[in-house]
């Protein structure tokens, strides 16, 4: 995304959403957002599944991580200036999801969402993948026992590969489909990016996965 010049002296400005240091909660996001369970969006780009999931889901506590800042303050703009949208069981963190185990206390989390991830296709660019064998290990931490993660992508090759990282390190499929959207999943947000591939035509790849073992390292 276009670096934009107002990003971060708005970001800087509303600190009461996008959190500045996402470290003084860990262990305690369920508290701060009043709720009993966490979903954690990875990767949340302009926030338009994370703003949607949390105003359909209103129970439940949501996380966006997004490293692009201007993506993340668009995001932010984004949930402040939609009267439809309340925001207070939301909160956003603008940086690298390589400092997770940093913000989230282990088992604290309840469902991780990759949606469109980066694919990284190069094969040297593969373990920065969101869905690589070192982010799975650091997800195996924050999740608590019953954890999930829930991906969808539009990348064939992506999703292929993930289909091993999961069943490799320890994970089974509890959904699954190379066409989620061919029935309607009215539970589950449609993302802009989504909805252009929707449009051509084209198949969305979708897992639900979980620790084979249950238990936090």
């Amino acid at each position: 995304m276009r670096k934009k010049k107002w990003a971060e002296p708005y970001i800087e400005a509303h600190e009461e959403l996008v959190i500045p240091d996402p470290a003084e909660y860990k262990g305690k996001w369920r508290e701060l957002l009043g709720v009993s369970e966490l979903h954690v969006e990875i990767g949340m780009g302009k926030g338009g599944y994370l703003n949607t999931m949390a105003a359909m889901y209103p129970d439940a506590g949501w996380v966006g991580i997004e490293r692009d800042r201007s993506a993340a303050a668009t995001a932010a703009r984004k949930l402040i200036e939609d009267s439809a949208l309340t925001g207070e069981n939301e909160r956003m963190i603008a940086g690298n999801a390589e400092q997770l185990m940093e913000w989230f206390a282990p088992g604290e989390i309840d469902v991780i969402h990759l949606n469109f991830s980066d694919p990284w296709p190069k094969t040297y660019t593969h373990k920065r993948r969101l869905s690589s064998e070192r982010f799975l290990a650091m997800y195996k931490v924050v999740l608590g026992t019953s954890g999930t993660i829930r991906m969808k992508t539009d990348n064939t090759g992506l999703f292929e590969d993930s289909v091993l990282y999961f069943l490799q390190n320890g994970f089974t499929f509890t959904e699954f489909s190379v066409d989620y959207r061919r029935t309607p999943h009215p539970e589950d947000a449609v993302t802009e990016y989504e909805q252009r591939f929707m449009d051509l035509g084209q198949p969305i790849y979708q897992l639900c996965a979980k620790q084979t073992e249950n238990k936090t390292e």
